[in-house]
């Protein structure tokens, strides 16, 4: 049996890794999922939580295709839209600076930045960098609302585990 005092710590631990996790769907630099699936993993071991271990395969599981989808859509999206890895990469730029600037900067961020990014490969053709931001745009959108309805999942489990 576990200690009480260690169980209250692993269930805080799963909260804030579940936050984390959260905050990770949008900021690049943080792996929204394994982050949020962490917080499971440590919750598992609480006995404050009731998380059985195929819910722990399943969710790691769901973690691990999201993330990979993560890496594999955003960037085919924006190929197929014309786009070029300038464009991806002016996208990531772009939600990095955004972030500074609070919810508009966050959506729009990304927009701006494959278009500036793009802007820049096609000696500034508008017509084709417009297209490609557009679809740079889009699969941010796609993979961001992945991770974000993964992530959510995985805090109803938490909060339902209690």
């Amino acid at each position: 049996m576990i200690d009480v005092s260690l169980g209250i710590f692993l269930s805080i631990l799963a909260g804030i890794l579940l936050f984390v996790g959260f905050i990770g769907t949008f900021v690049p630099v943080l792996p929204g999922a394994p982050l949020a699936w962490g917080g499971l993993f440590a919750a598992y071991f609480s006995q404050y939580n009731d998380i059985s271990v195929n819910c722990l395969i399943i969710t790691a599981v769901i973690a691990v295709i999201i993330t990979i989808l993560d890496f594999i859509l955003p960037p085919m999206i924006t190929k197929k839209s014309g786009g070029s890895k300038a464009a991806t990469t002016g996208s990531t730029i772009g939600l990095i600076v955004g972030l500074f600037l609070g919810p508009m900067g966050i959506i729009l961020g990304p927009f701006i930045g494959a278009l500036i990014g793009e802007l820049i490969h096609t000696n500034g053709e508008v017509g084709t960098s417009l297209k490609s931001a557009w679809g740079s745009f889009l699969g941010f959108l796609l993979g961001t609302g992945m991770k974000m309805a993964v992530v959510i999942g995985f805090i109803v489990v938490f909060v339902k585990s209690f």
